[in-house]
């Protein structure tokens, strides 16, 4: 992660043409600016607290706090609403921009997009995540609202097999929860709760302001002076992990659900990253290995894309999150337990006999290449850059970690994080 100072730092890659700029604010905030030459600007808060935060002390010593699953989800409806009855969004259209907001497991995000009047839009921002306003009556209509999404969340396929793995595969981890919670848990949320979590959670400190495109720092921290306070409180709260265990809950997960054809997602348990850099590392190396496992132009996608078995709905990737990691194989597929024994047998034979330096060379320029493609975009790269900031990475580094990885270092990772024998597979039948 790059040291953060009060002084301005300027942190530059030539190889890829990418420049930020950091520091950070007498309140604690910290500022990633990235000048890009754009028509729209872009600005994003990224607050620490997401739907896997459901147990947390509020300082050292204190008595542990479980929180209903969904309440992260729940503030990011909430924080746009202001004291004098006017909503964030109201303020946001009066200048054209384009605002928005989302919840992830390790993180929540405030974000617009504009091509004018961007000291404006940051006022409104910074103003919507640091002045929380909750009333029981607002609280008791937005439990509606989110109830309406759970429904039809829970309508989505593609949802429900994919939390039919995360069920299996963990047993504690609260990865296994949705990030919306359930009509349950949502109806134990109280204006007093949600007050509880921005003072613990909502703090500068804890937080990270990225910004790109045509914008001088001293813009935003002149906006940064106006609305944050000169020295916001110390960031206290302390996350309680999860217990959880190697093996995986189930090995298999089937619901009847009325698709036209099964959906399978097959997912392999991964030891959690011990450090920033090893989280970098293996996030490079299995982008690598699974592009040389399942990418469409590999032996192994056009043999299965031939015998029919699969179809253009086919991917994978490797994922982590805070105390967690996997890998996720999914398809539309006729023969789920055919496609199983397909990707188990594909990992365990790459395991023993591994990719030739010629296949990994061109898988390692291939990955490397989707790195740069997204940096081209401002929302992107901002996004980019928040995402690595919570995980304790630094994006800047990413394209070059993929480009300096060896043939031995991407094997040695295969071998830590992929085994075909540490699994759990969730199908959706066509059914009732």
């Amino acid at each position: 992660m790059p040291i953060i100072m009060s002084e301005r730092r300027t942190v530059r890659r030539d190889a890829i043409d990418e420049t930020y700029i950091c520091w950070e604010h007498r309140s604690g905030l910290r500022i990633f600016v990235i000048p890009k030459e754009r028509s729209a600007a872009f600005a994003a808060v990224t607050v620490r607290f997401g739907a896997d935060d459901v147990r947390y002390r509020p300082k050292k010593g204190a008595a542990v706090r479980e929180l209903p699953e969904g309440v992260a989800h729940f503030l990011e409806h909430k924080m746009f609403a202001e004291e004098n009855g006017i909503d964030a969004f109201e303020l946001y259209a009066k200048t054209g921009a384009d605002a928005n907001a989302f919840t992830a497991h390790d993180r929540t995000c405030y974000l617009f997009s504009c091509t004018d009047s961007f000291e404006t839009n940051l006022r409104i921002l910074l103003h919507s995540v640091t002045h929380p306003y909750f009333t029981e009556e607002s609280v008791e209509k937005e439990k509606k609202i989110i109830a309406e999404e759970i429904g039809m969340y829970e309508d989505n396929p593609e949802a429900r097999v994919d939390r039919g793995l995360m069920r299996a595969l963990y047993r504690r981890h609260p990865i296994r929860s949705d990030v919306l919670g359930t009509k349950k848990s949502i109806a134990a949320i109280t204006p007093e709760l949600l007050y509880e979590c921005t003072s613990a959670f909502y703090t500068p400190r804890n937080m990270f302001l990225v910004v790109a495109g045509t914008v001088s720092p001293d813009d935003v921290e002149r906006v940064c002076d106006e609305v944050l306070p000169a020295d916001a409180p110390p960031f206290t709260a302390e996350r309680i992990p999860a217990e959880e265990p190697d093996s995986v809950a189930a090995e298999r997960s089937v619901t009847s659900f009325p698709v036209a054809q099964p959906l399978v997602s097959i997912g392999f348990k991964s030891p959690a990253p011990a450090s920033s850099e090893e989280d970098m590392l293996f996030s490079a190396a299995n982008a690598v290995n699974i592009h040389l496992l399942f990418g469409r132009s590999g032996d192994f996608f056009n043999r299965l894309y031939e015998s029919g078995l699969i179809s253009e709905r086919f991917g994978a990737y490797y994922s982590t999150e805070i105390g967690c990691a996997y890998t996720e194989v999914g398809a539309v597929c006729e023969d789920p337990d055919a496609l199983l024994r397909e990707v188990r047998a594909e990992i365990a034979r790459r395991r023993e006999t591994y990719f030739t330096e010629e296949e990994f060379d061109s898988a390692r320029r291939a990955v490397y290449a989707n790195c740069l493609f997204p940096l081209d975009s401002v929302e992107d790269t901002a996004l980019i850059c928040s995402a690595y900031l919570v995980r304790g990475t630094d994006y800047i580094t990413w394209p070059e970690t993929v480009l300096q990885l060896t043939r031995e270092q991407a094997k040695a990772v295969l071998d830590r994080t992929i085994d075909p024998d540490r699994y759990a597979v969730s199908i959706l039948l066509p059914g009732r």
